[in-house]
């Protein structure tokens, strides 16, 4: 039985890191997914850190703080932009802000015209804003954290259920292979975009609705694979073995099939990702995905078309995907090509 830490798991670890682009790849984009993680930190309207009389607040992952705890003279959350020109000059008393002072979901109309307003380094717009007032930046990055997230999790949970829905169709074979079979067959002609076309027109969507319908429409690809697999290595030695021993079935799927045909699903799941995110974008720029103003490439990309006139939106956000879609696809191939089993394997 193949182990995740055996000698031949490490040696395609270290295929993975030669190949150079993919490696990078998955560096740079593991540091997206932290920054996208971390946003709040460097894309947000509340202040890293105050010091006001001699106390230190951290707004950032705290409670709401209001204007009177700072002086300000208004009961609502503190305006630390305000709050910063405000104490300007003061002695001891001082505010630090983030790269990118402004919420996803923040409008800005302070500008001579209407937006969208083009990059600016005084109103600390670097990407401009939308037709909103919007921060772009803080969008795309708010964005990219949604889309990552819809695409893990999806993949988790359709992954989860393809692999071991195909694992027992391969190993169980007979009337319950043949009955899956025909669900899938069937459940496959269901037209996709018809489905979130209705659920959209009857409920509010959400996250976790497009979750779900990813998930209810996801797996099958999957199964397939999984299918074919197992029905090769339940012939092997290995589980005619286990077999004998006297292992079940959940202990012979878990305990050996899957650790020997992890290759496969290590070598789908990047483009799985892509698929996702852009399944996500293209929904949202359809007009059937999240609700607004939830921060979203695909509606920002719609803005873009609709703003012509307005080329720093169209160019952020497709400078974006493209970076995102490219690096991920570098890292399925990388990854396709470091386990790939001709590699390891000798025919005699």
């Amino acid at each position: 039985m193949a182990s995740l830490f055996s000698d031949l798991t490490l040696k395609k670890l270290r295929r993975f890191r030669s190949i150079r682009r993919g490696y990078y790849a998955f560096c740079l984009f593991m540091l997206m997914v932290l920054l996208a993680l971390c946003a709040e930190l460097w894309a947000s309207n509340r202040a890293l850190l105050v010091k006001y009389e001699g106390r230190l607040y951290f707004p950032t992952y705290g409670a709401v703080i209001t204007g009177d705890t700072f002086g300000l003279g208004y009961q609502y959350e503190t305006n630390y932009r305000e709050l910063k020109q405000h104490l300007a000059g003061q002695s001891g008393n001082w505010v630090l802000l983030p790269p990118v002072p402004w919420s996803p979901y923040e409008q800005d109309y302070s500008a001579d015209g209407f937006p969208p307003n083009a990059p600016s380094l005084e109103s600390r717009h670097l990407l401009g804003t939308d037709s909103s007032g919007r921060d772009i930046l803080a969008r795309l990055v708010y964005g990219f954290r949604t889309a990552v997230g819809f695409a893990f999790i999806a993949l988790t949970a359709s992954y989860a259920i393809g692999v071991m829905l195909g694992c027992l169709m391969g190993f169980v074979g007979g009337r319950f292979d043949l009955l899956f079979q025909r669900f899938i067959e069937i459940w496959s002609q269901v037209p996709f975009l018809y489905v979130i076309m209705i659920l959209v027109s009857l409920t509010q969507p959400n996250f976790m609705l497009f979750v779900g319908i990813n998930v209810l429409f996801g797996w099958m690809g999957i199964t397939w694979y999984m299918r074919t697999l197992t029905y090769k290595e339940k012939t092997r030695d290995y589980v005619l073995a286990a077999r004998a021993q006297g292992a079940g079935l959940w202990r012979i799927i878990v305990h050996h099939i899957l650790p020997n045909t992890l290759m496969m699903i290590v070598t789908l799941a990047p483009f799985t990702v892509v698929a996702n995110i852009s399944l996500l974008t293209a929904l949202d720029y359809l007009g059937f995905g999240l609700a607004p103003p939830t921060p979203s490439w695909g509606e920002l990309l719609r803005q873009g078309v609709n703003n012509l006139d307005a080329p720093w939106i169209v160019a952020s956000v497709v400078t974006a995907v493209s970076l995102v879609l490219i690096t991920v696809s570098f890292i399925g191939e990388a990854i396709r090509e470091a386990f790939d089993p001709k590699h390891y394997s000798r025919y005699e």
